[in-house]
């Protein structure tokens, strides 16, 4: 579950590049919290990124 319920983020998808230039798939996820928010005035546990949580987005329930 690498997906943030309030904006949208999710996966990126890339290619990783070696020393030697070999080149292979890779992924970034992005740092996805499981927390406890109000939400439509009630407490629910949703899926939020660090940068919704660190721009108060997001209204925690205690």
């Amino acid at each position: 579950m690498a997906k943030c319920d309030i904006c949208g983020k999710g996966v990126t998808f890339g290619i990783k590049v070696s020393h030697s230039h070999r080149r292979s798939n890779r992924t970034w996820k992005p740092n996805v919290k499981r927390v406890k928010a109000i939400v439509d005035g009630t407490p629910q546990h949703i899926h939020v990124c660090s940068r919704c949580l660190r721009s108060n987005k997001v209204t925690r329930a205690v």
